[in-house]
């Protein structure tokens, strides 16, 4: 015998109380009359009717006495129905995990050793929720995605939040595994004089420095690099008591990663535990407004303003000498301020990363 070419799996399924209706119209009786018949509520029948309802043996049994269709036809339909309501919820299931595993950047993650690469979809699925610490996509989306989440966030997350929300879980990873305490805000605002002095130092010198102070004073900062379609160059959030910063070195610069720096330190103590922050550039948010204004007094104080009339290379080198900052991040406010952006370029220190940031 010939195997069948074409299997037909329909994308619907047919509740018993179809049947059962034909069968109530043949009879003439009236729903009322039919469920007084059964000994159930006329409610019950309608639920039954329209597969709200479990078509259970017993009842099948009581269809078989009153209609005199056997039992096993009516427990036949409520299994095959049954059947197919779980095939049409899987088949959903297949196509929404990879509709949103599609969006998420899975080679992202494979390339920095949070996945293997050689998952089964099916186990790369599974793999992508434990890395969020979530149990299904709706669960990612109640916590990514909602409006009452995005009222609290940059409005930059809203045109990519799959890929976002992953180098923002990088950096709760890497901060969860810290073991950092309680953020103590008095003490790291009294860091700050001594945290900008390390605006002077060579990348390997500062960056153990500068992770361990801020640990000091319950402050987890942790480096993630950046994603190409991630336009922002820091976040901050906190996770219990805990302030986490964030940053990448979108742009490479000593400039922009110092900046950035004492911007996210800026909203850990001015506001709120509750949101995510997320430095990029939204001026509308008078936090942002407020987290540049707490850069620029930590950074350069009151003599910001002679920046603008800084006239030489060798001007603003004195300049940044006698605050004891970095030439580059004078450099990069000069061409902010005055917008000359094709001056001092060779004051900047290019900042690369040296070794996979996985945690």
């Amino acid at each position: 015998m010939r195997s069948p070419k074409y299997t037909f799996k329909p994308d619907y399924a047919v509740p018993p109380g179809e049947s059962i209706s034909d069968v109530i119209a043949s009879m003439g009786m009236t729903q009322r009359d039919f469920a007084a018949r059964l000994d159930i509520s006329v409610q019950d029948l309608n639920c039954l009717l329209r597969g709200e309802q479990e078509l259970s043996v017993e009842m099948a049994h009581r269809l078989e006495r009153v209609t005199e269709v056997p039992a096993s036809f009516w427990n036949n339909l409520e299994s095959q129905y049954r059947t197919q309501l779980v095939r049409m919820r899987e088949m959903e299931e297949v196509h929404t995990q990879k509709e949103w595993l599609a969006k998420i950047p899975v080679a992202e993650l494979t390339k920095r050793g949070y996945l293997e690469s050689s998952l089964s979809h099916v186990k790369k699925f599974e793999a992508v929720l434990r890395f969020f610490d979530v149990s299904s996509v709706s669960e990612w989306e109640n916590t990514w995605v909602k409006p009452s989440v995005a009222a609290r966030r940059s409005k930059c997350f809203e045109h990519n939040p799959h890929t976002a929300a992953t180098w923002i879980r990088m950096g709760e990873l890497a901060a969860q595994s810290m073991n950092c305490g309680p953020t103590d805000i008095k003490k790291f605002r009294e860091a700050m004089e001594e945290l900008r002095l390390f605006t002077t130092e060579d990348s390997s010198s500062f960056v153990p420095k500068l992770v361990d102070r801020c640990k000091d004073c319950g402050v987890a900062l942790v480096l993630v690099p950046e994603f190409p379609r991630l336009s922002w160059s820091g976040a901050t959030k906190w996770i219990g008591d805990t302030a986490v910063i964030m940053l990448n070195l979108r742009g490479k610069r000593d400039d922009k990663f110092w900046f950035s720096f004492f911007h996210e330190a800026g909203h850990v103590i001015l506001h709120s535990k509750q949101d995510l922050l997320i430095n990029d550039g939204d001026q509308e948010d008078v936090r942002e407004k407020e987290a540049n204004e707490f850069a620029c007094i930590v950074l350069f104080g009151k003599d910001r303003v002679k920046i603008p009339n800084l006239h030489s290379k060798a001007e603003i080198k004195a300049f940044a000498d006698s605050l004891n900052l970095s030439p580059g991040i004078v450099a990069g406010q000069y061409q902010f301020m005055t917008g000359n952006y094709k001056y001092y370029h060779d004051l900047f220190r290019a900042y690369k990363w040296t070794t996979p940031q996985k945690h």
